[in-house]
């Protein structure tokens, strides 16, 4: 669908750290390290929501809605609208996962306890939409909410709903952000994996596999027309790969979110001319989760604010994993970020700096 949706704040939070600055650092530097447990994975750390929410406030809040909340709050304080009225804003909210680790506490109090005593308080945090109703508690919002879960596809998917309810005037401004963890269950499931795979595959060298990784990025969008702080998403697509689909602006810049971890031939198939370096992936920085386009959006929006050099990486020293120097998004007339989900489908998002 073919919109203009101005990104006036972001708010990134991930295994790099949190805010544009930190995630400006781990591109040019390469500086997130993936979290040494039998399978390596990005963390994120929380504890720079206590600058914004009382510690009594977030007590009861599990780790899935406190990454969406810091996302939430980052993203509004650099729009300059912490204190704005929130009266027309509205929140669309993307999880691939949704809670995992309360949905898997909930699920063992269950078993260990009987459904009479399971625990109340991992029932009511384990649910898709509990970050989201969070977020609108702590920010008084009074403006429609909505959780949108697709897998690899829920940015996209969310992504137009927050367009639609812009396009027909439903609200001035739309928080839209995504949110995914890693926990011990899809650690082991990742284990049983690899541990079927002969050989198992490598985790951290050139080509290998990506450490899994969790976060959350949220933007504030508005309607184009003030000025655009971050460039303006043009068009949001979501298709299946097939005559000719997905089409893709032959000057642009394709960043594809790779969950492999190296972008094969199966991967950049679908990818038009022209061939890499103009077809580029980012997810070593932030790891494979089912949101990681919102953080190929947030880079694409960094570009589009005041674009990135690499002159700062020290190239004596390479990364574990190759990650492609952010100029490579430098004077692009667009940037398209592919994701490709099961089935065969995709979603697409084109960003440009030109309002």
């Amino acid at each position: 669908m073919t919109m203009r949706l101005a990104i006036q704040g972001l708010g990134p939070v991930g295994g790099f750290g949190s805010g544009t600055a930190a995630l400006e650092r781990a591109l040019v530097t390469a500086a997130s390290c993936p979290h040494l447990t039998p399978v390596p994975s990005f963390s994120a750390d929380t504890a720079g929501l206590e600058a914004f929410v009382e510690r009594k406030t977030l007590r009861r809040m599990d780790h899935f809605s406190r990454m969406a909340m810091l996302g939430a709050f980052l993203a509004l304080e650099d729009a300059g609208r912490l204190t704005a009225g929130r009266e027309r804003l509205g929140l669309v909210l993307a999880s691939g996962y949704g809670a995992a680790r309360t949905t898997f506490a909930f699920l063992d109090s269950s078993m260990d306890h009987g459904d009479v005593c399971a625990s109340p308080t991992s029932f009511s945090t384990s649910v898709h939409n509990a970050a989201a109703a969070n977020i609108a508690i702590v920010l008084d919002l009074h403006g429609p909410t909505i959780t949108v879960s697709q897998f690899e596809l829920s940015v996209p998917s969310a992504l137009l709903t927050a367009g639609q309810w812009l396009t027909a005037g439903r609200v001035d401004a739309v928080l839209f952000g995504s949110v995914d963890e890693f926990c011990p269950v899809i650690e082991y499931g990742l284990q049983r994996l690899h541990a079927d795979q002969n050989p198992p595959p490598p985790q951290s060298s050139p080509g290998g596999t990506v450490p899994p990784g969790e976060g959350a990025v949220f933007f504030l969008l508005t309607r184009v027309g003030e000025e655009s702080r971050y460039g303006v998403i043009t068009d949001i697509r979501l298709g299946t790969v097939a005559n000719g689909e997905p089409r893709i602006a032959t000057d642009a810049v394709v960043v594809v979110n790779d969950q492999r971890g190296a972008m094969d031939a199966d991967t950049t198939a679908p990818v038009p001319a022209p061939a890499p370096p103009r077809a580029v992936s980012y997810t070593p920085v932030y790891g494979r989760l089912p949101v990681g386009p919102a953080f190929d959006m947030a880079i694409a929006a960094l570009a589009c604010r005041h674009g990135l050099t690499a002159a700062t990486r020290n190239h004596a020293e390479p990364a574990a994993h190759p990650i492609p120097p952010p100029s490579h998004l430098l004077n692009a007339p667009s940037i398209t970020c592919l994701v490709l989900g099961r089935d065969n489908t995709f979603g697409l998002i084109t960003s440009s700096g030109r309002g």
